[in-house]
């Protein structure tokens, strides 16, 4: 089993609203999630598969990327997921318990942040 961590925080100079990157990989489990800085809003952009082992990343990153917002949205962007696990789920439901907000595409996915949605609100009623 190979597993990778890469982590890159450019310079500001380099990208004036900043970029982190986190790389990680086991077998043919892939995830990758870009920090994207704009003014109005961070943009977490999640590639690959959100699978075990890698779901944790997803949930470090986002604690990480929500401190120091000035004011700016944060954003979960789901367009590039190609696989959602039901442990990954249970992280996108405990993240949007916590106020995450998220940006998909596909039909699939939209169903699944759809379907999360209605469990969050369901949990938030009882």
């Amino acid at each position: 089993m190979t597993s990778l961590f890469q982590a890159l925080t450019p310079t500001k100079a380099a990208f004036p609203f900043g970029c982190r990157i986190a790389l990680v990989s086991a077998c043919d489990a892939m995830l990758k999630i870009s920090t994207v800085n704009r003014r109005a809003e961070r943009r977490l952009v999640v590639e690959g598969k959100l699978v075990q082992p890698w779901v944790g990343e997803l949930r470090t990153t986002w604690l990480s990327a929500g401190e120091d917002l000035q004011g700016r949205k944060l954003v979960i962007d789901l367009s590039n997921a190609t696989v959602i696990s039901q442990e990954g789920e249970e992280a996108l439901l405990e993240l949007m318990k916590e106020g995450a907000e998220f940006s998909c595409c596909g039909v699939l996915t939209k169903y699944v942040i759809r379907n999360l949605a209605h469990r969050c609100r369901a949990r938030c009623r009882d």
